[in-house]
């Protein structure tokens, strides 16, 4: 039986390079994500991980433009809110939510087409942990943030380098499909598409079509680099 790596050990393989996954391997991971962004009963679950990339994006995208983010609040019913105060009426804070999965799977598939699947796993950890503390004021917030953090963890950390690899590839194929799959789910019924249009006047269908473009060639894009 191999010892466990140590923790120095798991760190250290950030900066190594891993051998991508064959083609046919990269796009049966795709197939498990695809059902586990549309499948019935998981789908409800595997929502929360868009969600937090959803909420991530707007406070990235906020913080961007010298906005204060006062919180962020994940919901069990799979939904989310990002508050924020400052300067300007953040349009392209409120804009960024729906296409950050797509922005943060294309990123992943980058990462892995230059070799450092195992970095994905731990950006998404330093990148939950600040979501964990902007939604400190709410329970469920930090539960499903900290235990998404820590089921990465424990593959990032305990795991043969092979199934970090896998890993990194599903969370790519997830964000990147899940991504496409809830915008259009919403279409011109999403929440944010109304209220930017409150406040652009610029009609909820444009703002679902522009995010539907750019979810549908992050996809493309993504999927090219994965497989």
């Amino acid at each position: 039986m191999t010892a466990p790596q140590s923790f120095g050990g798991a760190l250290r393989a950030i900066a190594e390079l891993q051998h991508h996954l064959p083609a046919g391997t990269s796009a049966a991971i795709g197939v498990l994500a695809f059902g586990a962004a549309i499948l019935p009963g998981l789908s409800g679950l595997t929502q929360h991980v868009n969600t937090m990339a959803h909420e991530g994006a707007h406070a990235t995208m906020h913080l961007a433009t010298g906005r204060r983010v006062v919180g962020v609040t994940l919901k069990r019913d799979g939904t989310g809110e990002t508050r924020s105060t400052g300067s300007g009426r953040g349009i392209l804070g409120g804009a960024a939510g729906y296409l950050g999965p797509s922005a943060f799977g294309l990123g992943a598939a980058e990462l892995i087409r230059v070799g450092h699947a195992v970095a994905v796993l731990w950006v998404a950890i330093a990148a939950l942990a600040v979501l964990g503390v902007l939604g400190r004021r709410s329970a469920f917030s930090i539960a499903a943030v900290l235990v998404t953090g820590v089921l990465i963890y424990l593959v990032a950390r305990y795991e043969p380098v092979g199934a970090r690899v896998a890993l990194a590839y599903g969370m790519a194929w997830f964000l990147l499909l899940s991504g496409l799959v809830v915008i259009w789910s919403h279409g011109r019924d999403a929440s944010d598409a109304s209220s930017l249009r409150q406040r652009t006047h610029v009609p909820r269908g444009l703002w679902a079509g522009l995010w539907l473009a750019g979810s549908a060639l992050a996809l493309i894009a993504g999927a090219q680099l994965l497989i």
